[in-house]
Formats: structure tokens, sequence, C-alpha cells
């Protein structure tokens, strides 16, 4: 499989031709939303159903019941992706060498992963080629704003917006992005047991094995941002597809910290060492004053660990898909709206609502969100709400960024 052929590549050419076309307007914001909590009005889609992950199963059979009830919403969004590479490949090929070639990349996978996959492809009757690539889309298309907070008596919240879904299909008639909307009945909150009791809570798409978004409860919680680089995912996933494994997906290594892992200092250490396919923003809240950072990483090592630091001012960090010490993308600045929203509210009034207020207001909210997750460790709190951005909002094909996003809030 050469990387000039694979799928991946090609659909990472798909975007930067997308790119290159992409909306010239600045984006469109708003004052900061009040008063938008709990969840009501235009830009609340609803609720997410919770599952039960029962770790005491056998890999292949602990998605059995999520994908028995998911399997057609799998089927329409997996045919929506294969319609966007069809359409810039038409002959079919790339499908097809999904199909023939990535369930021979079997047997790397770390873990439980691959016989968790085989399971999903059984359930659904999925070809397996699929499931995989879909489990490894990732690694390239999730942008979002992340926020940790920490209050005046040093309690720390964290807050996020899953944005996904853009290159993927534009639909004209009703203003969204296709891969988006086909996103939002897939998302579950996803509670992992082991001997009846909870491991840690997450947010993700039914089908995909990896986590993204979840909180081990009374320990840490974690959410993974997009980051862009010249290194970036594509070279991880070639080296690893001519033989080199030493080095760990992202959300397969994100679920494992959040299974595994026993503490924030035992998740920073391994997040902040462990080598990558894809450069990527770890957001990492814990459970006293202090306990919250952003981990910027290329593949191999850890370019900076930016943390709260309280009593010098500094009782939040924001991350969305760019640096902290460069500009975001002029067409794509969620942070510095992020970031005047919560200076606003202030530390002394920052709480779920006020969070859920910050992630309400456009562009941090925008035509990719997908959904919303405010975690509190200490309490062990742990809430998603799937979200809509009624025109005029950024992100649409017309007006607006262009680019995939997430935004994280993280405090306490």
């Amino acid at each position: 499989m050469m990387l000039g052929r694979s799928p991946l590549t090609c659909i990472l050419l798909v975007a930067v031709a997308t790119c290159a076309v992409a909306q010239h307007a600045p984006p469109w914001t708003e004052d900061c939303r009040k008063s938008t909590y709990p969840p009501s009005g235009p830009t609340f889609r609803g609720q997410v159903p919770w599952y039960t992950i029962n770790l005491d199963l056998p890999p292949y059979k602990r998605w059995h019941e999520l994908m028995v009830d998911k399997a057609a919403t799998v089927k329409v969004l997996v045919n929506s992706l294969k319609n966007v590479v069809n359409a810039f490949v038409p002959s079919g090929k790339i499908m097809q060498m999904v199909d023939e070639k990535l369930p021979s990349m079997l047997g790397n996978f770390p873990g439980p992963f691959e016989e968790e996959m085989k399971g999903i492809a059984d359930v659904t009757g999925i070809p397996l080629g699929e499931i995989i690539s879909f489990n490894i889309f990732y690694e390239f298309f999730t942008m979002c704003t992340s926020i940790i907070t920490e209050d005046k008596k040093g309690h720390l919240l964290h807050g996020r917006n899953m944005d996904f879904g853009i290159f993927l299909g534009w639909n004209v008639n009703n203003n969204t992005w296709t891969v988006t909307e086909d996103l939002k009945p897939l998302t579950v909150n996803l509670d992992f047991q082991r001997n009846n009791k909870t491991v840690f809570k997450a947010s993700s798409f039914a089908g995909y094995v990896g986590m993204l978004t979840g909180f081990k409860p009374g320990l840490f919680s974690l959410t993974l941002n997009e980051r862009f680089s010249i290194n970036g995912g594509y070279l991880g996933v070639l080296e690893w597809i001519l033989g080199k494994k030493d080095a760990m997906w992202i959300g397969f290594i994100t679920r494992s910290v959040l299974e595994n892992s026993t503490s924030y200092e035992e998740a920073k250490n391994i997040l902040t060492k462990t080598k990558l396919l894809a450069p990527a923003y770890f957001i990492l809240g814990g459970n006293r004053s202090g306990e919250g950072c952003v981990i910027t990483r290329e593949r191999k090592d850890a370019l900076d660990v930016y943390e709260l630091a309280a009593k010098q001012g500094r009782w939040y960090v924001v991350e969305t898909n760019y640096d902290r010490w460069k500009n975001p993308l002029f067409l794509d600045d969620r942070r510095t709206p992020a970031k005047m929203c919560l200076n606003r509210t202030t530390q002394e009034n920052i709480s779920f609502a006020a969070l859920y207020d910050v992630l309400s207001t456009k562009p941090v909210l925008n035509k990719l969100t997908v959904f919303t997750t405010l975690m509190d460790v200490t309490r062990g709190r742990y809430e998603t709400y799937l979200r809509d951005c009624p025109d005029p909002c950024i992100g649409n094909h017309n007006h607006g960024s262009g680019w995939l996003s997430c935004t994280t809030l993280d405090g306490m």
C-alpha cells in the first residue's frame, strides 16, 4: 500500500483541495451567550443515550448490544463517507482498496482493539476494512475546543465541543455538513465497567473503539484535539503500514489512559512521553488545584506542557487546534472569543452553566459542532448534549472557517 495510493492519503488530498478554495469571509461572531443552561432552544438538538460497555466480556462481544441498536445508523455514515471518496475518485477503487487491503493490517493493532473492531464488523455486517478506516479516520479529522477552569476554591471543571465533518459533504438543502449530521445519532455516552463498577465514562461515536472525550470519576478528565503539523498523522500512518509499529494511535492511547491510569500525574506522564502516530493536543484535568494542562505533542515528544496557575491569575486553559504561542488561522479563531467570554464570566462565577454558555457562543459553537460535554471529576458529574447551530453560523459552506474544529475547556 503506497502513500500515493492509500485511501487515507486521498482523503487528505480532498481536504487540502477543499482548503484551497476555503471561504474568505471573517468568522461570524456574537456576544457571549447567557442562560443557555440547562440546554434548550434552537442550539440544543437533544440528549445523548447511555450504554454500558462490560470490560469483563471478551473484546469481540463488548460492543454487541450498542452495535445492534446503531447498525443501521453506522451504515448511513459509512455510505456518506464512501460517497465523498467516490465523488473524487469515481472508479470506486479507493473503497475497493479499503475493503481488500486494510484487513490485512490486522495483527498489528494494540490490545483489545482488533477483536473489538472484528466484533463490530460482524454485528453490523459492514466490511471489516470500512470499520478499520472509520477507527483511524480520527487521526486526521478531529478538531475541537477544550477548556479547563479552576474556581476560587480550587475546584476544577472541564468542558469541550466536539466538531467534526468538514470537507465531508455539504448539504445545500439544509446548510449542514453531511457527516456532522450523520454523527449526531451515533453519539453515545459510555459507562465502561469491570466487576459492575465504573472504570471510566466517555462520549464517543458508535463503531469507534478509541476515545476522544472522557473522565475517570474522582481522578482525572481527558479530551483530545487535533494538531496540524507538517510532520502529520499521514506520515505516522505510512510508517505504521510499512512496518514501524513503535507509535500509538492517538484514539487508542487516550482510551488506554482512561482505562488503566490511576492518577493525573501518571496520565500526564504517559501522554507526554509516548510516541504517537499523529500530532495532538491532550487536555488533561485532575482533582485538585493546579491539576490542569494542555500537552502539545509532536509525534515523538512534547513541545509544551501548559498548566493552570491560579495564583498567577491563570485560572483557565483553552485549547482549540493551534499552538498557544501562535495566532490561530484568522478564519478559525475560536480561542479569542472563548477567552473573552471566560474573562467576562470571572473566576468567581465559573460553573457548568457558565462553561456551557461559553461553548454555546458562536464561533466556538459552529456548523461542525456535534456535541458538548461537561465534566466535574471531583463530584462525578458527566453531561453530554447534542448541538445545532442555526443560521447565521460559522462553518457553513459560504461563510465561515472552512475548518474542522474542537474547543476544550477545563476548570475547577
